[in-house]
């Protein structure tokens, strides 16, 4: 059996940029704040921020697990808009006409540091936290905790499709919970 050597590299070729190319895409797309209000300009969607600190254990193993798994990557990068945002960084960010500043980082710190003025504006209260804005940039919810995949896709799917403003009291919510069927792996 004869075998074209060109045809075997050319099919080779492709495969192995195939392969890149999916690895490339198996990564959150993180952007700014900033870039996310700018997108929604363009295209609205909702956006899903991680506010995490360098020194959070739990910040840390949610990126790994949860924000790598693969059925969360596509789903984020599908419908939301995602920010990563450190909760104690020296980052400025405009938000409504307001600049949130964290005067008090001191940048010879380690481990904790202040306080970033937006953390505080979001009523972040503890890390990781899962911040969700609307198409608007208002405020929906802020989610606090370490989530794997299949707690996460919860509160994804039902901010996404809008099923949190039919809740009019606390049972709304476990109601759902309960009901809800994750379909994330790993």
């Amino acid at each position: 059996m004869y075998i074209n050597i060109r045809k075997m590299r050319k099919i080779l070729f492709l495969l192995l940029l195939g392969s890149a190319s999916m690895l490339q895409a198996q990564s959150i797309q993180w952007m700014s704040l900033g870039e996310a209000l700018k997108a929604q300009q363009q295209e609205p969607r909702k956006i899903i921020m991680d506010v995490y600190t360098d020194w959070c254990g739990p910040c840390k193993l949610m990126d790994k697990k949860t924000f790598g798994n693969p059925f969360v990557i596509d789903y984020i990068n599908t419908h939301y808009y995602a920010v990563k945002f450190n909760a104690e960084g020296q980052e400025e960010i405009q938000f409504y006409g307001n600049t949130f500043t964290n005067p008090k980082y001191n940048p010879e710190r380690k481990g904790r540091n202040a306080t970033h003025q937006f953390t505080q504006f979001l009523g972040v209260t503890g890390y990781p936290t899962v911040v969700f804005l609307s198409e608007m940039g208002d405020l929906i919810t802020p989610v606090v905790g370490y989530h794997t995949p299949q707690q996460l896709e919860l509160y994804l799917k039902m901010i996404k499709q809008g099923d949190y403003q039919t809740f009019s009291k606390p049972d709304d919510f476990e109601k759902y919970r309960k009901s809800f069927i994750p379909k994330f792996k790993g």
